[in-house]
């Protein structure tokens, strides 16, 4: 029988888990956090010692109404991208919610500014992850340049035939000009992994000079410059008012026709629509996503039925050791804002 929300909805972790009194944060009720998720178990494991700790038992997202009830009366929370945290939720939560911690970078989820009004410190999991989504990014750049998808599908469908001198030609990275739009953290560490591909030149597009760039041989130039003349070009930028959106119709017309565009930073910046028309009508030679707007994608999105597109399932962090750190360093935030210490990782207010 299929469990319902409310037998399915909350995991308490019992006193089996518990540390002697003694080791706990103090002599008063232990703090009250709640998980909306199935989440890896560094993180609820850091917490369990000190704290009484209530999960939705699911890997799927919390419903809403769920996460209303769930969220009265904690002391803290413990969130991801897919949960919404915004000035109704904080309501229900109730005055004593001392800190809330996104397992994620991003953090347009959650309305910072609700909360730096009552006082309530965010915390979120930059820097864990910028190895492995700069690993993603040029895997899925390597991907879509080199034309696997419909390589995989030759395989399949028997198109695969004799050795064909002129057949599934894609671009290689040797003396390309590579252009990277946000040169922070992650993108310095694509650029790091991009250099011992023989690429001749990098370019970065961003709001200011990264005083890091020279250290991985990165120009500064203004977008349009990028544009004109890269051979890849990968958003690595924050989702922001300002780059939500930015490619679109306008940026791809100014892009090589042959150009690999590789989204890994967040859906929110491309216009898909744009992008769409933009690769079906061969504005630019080909596309790689790894985050969409929704997510999940439909299945009926015309992105999927284009040859010269991958999609893939927001995966860039996904490697055992980086969830698992991800989770620690959400409970870490979670535990410093329980005792009144400035979080390890704070989301700027």
């Amino acid at each position: 029988m299929a469990r319902s929300i409310l037998s399915k909805a909350v995991q308490v972790v019992k006193s089996a888990l518990a540390v002697p009194q003694s080791a706990a944060m103090s002599t008063a009720p232990r703090p009250r956090v709640f998980i909306t998720q199935k989440v890896p178990h560094g993180g609820p494991e850091m917490l369990a010692p000190h704290c009484e700790i209530s999960q939705y038992d699911s890997e799927d997202p919390i419903p809403r109404a769920e996460l209303m009830k769930q969220v009265a009366g904690k002391d803290a929370l413990f969130c991801l991208l897919t949960d919404k945290v915004d000035k109704e939720l904080l309501d229900a939560a109730g005055p004593q919610l001392k800190v809330i911690g996104t397992m994620s970078v991003g953090f347009d989820h959650v309305d910072v500014k609700e909360c730096v009004k009552r006082n309530i410190p965010v915390g979120y999991t930059p820097e864990v992850l910028t190895s492995a989504v700069a690993e993603l990014t040029i895997a899925l750049l390597l991907a879509t340049s080199r034309r696997l998808k419909e390589a995989m599908e030759a395989v399949k469908s028997g198109a695969w035939g004799t050795w064909k001198p002129l057949w599934l030609l894609g671009l290689g990275l040797e003396g390309s000009t590579v252009g990277i739009a946000g040169m922070g953290r992650i993108g310095v560490a694509v650029a790091e992994r991009l250099r011992p591909f023989g690429v001749a030149k990098l370019l970065y597009s961003d709001v200011q000079a990264s005083p890091h760039a020279a250290g991985v041989g990165a120009e500064f130039v203004p977008l349009d410059d990028m544009l004109k003349n890269s051979d890849f070009v990968l958003a690595c930028c924050a989702l922001t008012p300002e780059t939500k959106g930015m490619f679109n119709a306008t940026v791809f017309k100014k892009m090589k026709k042959t150009a690999v565009f590789v989204n890994t930073s967040r859906g929110g910046v491309v216009n898909q629509d744009d992008l769409y028309e933009a690769l079906k009508c061969g504005e630019i030679g080909a596309a790689g996503l790894d985050v969409t707007v929704p997510e999940p994608l439909p299945t009926d999105s015309p992105l999927l039925d284009l040859p010269n597109c991958i999609v893939l399932p927001h995966i860039a962090s996904a490697t055992e050791d980086t969830r698992n750190n991800m989770s620690k360093l959400t409970a870490s935030n979670i535990l410093a804002g329980l005792k009144n210490e400035p979080l390890p990782k704070q989301v700027p207010s």
